[in-house]
């Protein structure tokens, strides 16, 4: 059997968004993680881990895949939380906001 390991991001300053993902899921930023390589475990059991690193070029397109958010809180209090971590609403559609990390990788938040 095969399972997902990490998910790995592409990126301009890999603690940036690290920390970010960090702060935002609940997960731990390893303590040696750099701007060029970061680490961030998944909180809790059967989540995969994501990984991000530099890379020399910057986004050309938008991305195929990404994270639905769950807000059992609710969805303005989760975008607000999310926003005070540096993240940024793209699409306001009322029960499901499309926000954006600290580098523009798109994401969603749903109840």
């Amino acid at each position: 059997m095969t399972y997902i390991k990490s998910v790995t991001f592409d990126c301009r300053d890999a603690l940036v968004v690290a920390r970010f993902w960090a702060a935002a899921l609940g997960g731990e930023l390893d303590e040696d993680s750099t701007s060029d390589k970061a680490y961030v475990e998944a909180p809790g059991w059967g989540g995969p881990n994501l990984w991000f690193q530099r890379v020399p070029e910057d986004r050309s397109a938008k991305l195929r895949m990404h994270f639905d958010l769950r807000a059992p809180g609710g969805v303005r209090a989760e975008v607000k939380r999310l926003e005070e971590l540096g993240a940024t609403v793209a699409h306001d559609q009322g029960d499901l906001i499309m926000m954006q990390d600290p580098e523009g990788n798109e994401f969603c938040v749903e109840t």
